[in-house]
């Protein structure tokens, strides 16, 4: 699965240069001032582990139906109101939104994978002034690395 994980953190870094972190997420975004934890600096990337049922296919082949999460979080420190002549923030940050889902939908990350698919997506706010944009994409993957020589 690491080269799932490689794969997409090397192809947001190609196609969003804008970024200034791509990470693993371990709960970065989650964690308070009190804990101690390596800063967070916005626009980032933070990418889940994946979640996968595995089907066993015999002699020690087997395929999954697997999920990962990216989230693209944003700082939202500008007003943003209608008044405020300033609400083309929300478009910009709509735009990186979709730029990042274009990104990674139908990326092929492995010979033994198939394309991320987008499954779900959604957008929440954070305390602190974060925005973030989460997108889940589905694949399938083959691993014969139990099989008998």
């Amino acid at each position: 699965m690491e080269e799932i994980f490689i794969e997409i953190m090397e192809q947001i870094a190609r196609e969003m240069p804008e970024l200034s972190l791509i990470d693993e997420d371990y709960g970065q975004l989650e964690m308070g001032a009190e804990d101690d934890h390596y800063p967070v600096t916005f626009p980032c990337a933070l990418i889940s582990d994946t979640s996968s049922d595995w089907h066993d296919l015999g002699g020690g082949a087997q395929n999954s139906d697997s999920l990962i999460t990216v989230r693209l979080a944003i700082d939202c420190y500008d007003d943003t109101s209608f008044a405020s002549g300033t609400y083309d923030k929300v478009r910009e940050r709509q735009k990186m939104a979709n730029k990042l889902y274009k990104a990674l939908q139908c990326l092929e990350c492995s010979d033994n994978s198939s394309p991320l698919i987008r499954e779900k997506s959604r957008s929440y706010s954070l305390p602190g002034y974060i925005k973030v944009f989460e997108f889940t994409f589905s694949f399938t993957m083959h691993d014969e690395s139990a099989m008998e020589l």
